[in-house]
């Protein structure tokens, strides 16, 4: 199997030469390169076409390893992120910009070296926290599950209706309006109007 090419990208010193000193000591991994910032890494990402770029997400002044993604993943690079940070924001960011995969640097040895191989080949790589991220967030966009009268209800009361205003409008009764909101209520887990319209909007449950 031939060797994956790897490019650096790291704002801290040490730590590409740790991470230089760990890639070195496997024969299948060739680091051709290391970056010290974003821009460097889509100069270098262009010029050497690496097969993978072990991308950092902060990377000091200029732009981040989000931008840096961004540019370099429309040119058939894979870009696998490494990073100490796990929130659904950054996660959320870097899968968005295209990265490969997110790994996080606390993983054992074995685990970036195997993740860089899948990044090389085009497979998703994500350490286990950030997969585990990953499917509660995808869990939760999928929504509850409404009925097409508790939509109706609820783009309703995104309009600032009232119960009566509720009734008149889709020809229904107010007590019927009441059981339904009740219902709504228990499934998007609030206890208010205010708050129904906000996990709506929050969760873009509707169009």
């Amino acid at each position: 199997m031939s060797s994956v090419r790897i490019l650096l990208c790291d704002d801290h010193v040490v730590v590409r030469a740790g991470l230089l000193a760990l890639l070195g000591s496997t024969p299948d991994i060739d680091v051709v390169g290391e970056a010290g910032s974003g821009e460097e890494a889509v100069a270098m990402a262009a010029k050497l076409k690496p097969d993978v770029v072990l991308m950092d997400l902060q990377l000091g002044s200029g732009i981040d390893g989000v931008e840096a993604t961004r540019r370099i993943a429309p040119t058939g690079v894979h870009v696998l992120v490494l990073t100490t940070y796990d929130t659904d924001a950054d996660i959320t960011r870097a899968i968005e910009a295209g990265a490969t995969g997110y790994l996080l640097k606390a993983e054992r040895p074995e685990e970036l070296f195997a993740a860089i191989h899948a990044a090389a080949q085009g497979r998703t790589a994500l350490s286990p926290p950030v997969a585990s991220r990953v499917m509660d967030r995808m869990r939760g966009a999928a929504g509850p599950s409404l009925t097409d009268r508790e939509r109706d209800i609820l783009g309703q009361l995104g309009r600032g209706l009232g119960n009566r205003e509720i009734a008149r409008a889709l020809f229904i009764s107010e007590a019927t309006v009441k059981t339904h909101l009740g219902r709504i209520y228990a499934k998007l887990g609030v206890d208010t109007r205010a708050g129904a319209v906000a996990v709506v909007k929050e969760r873009r449950l509707l169009p």
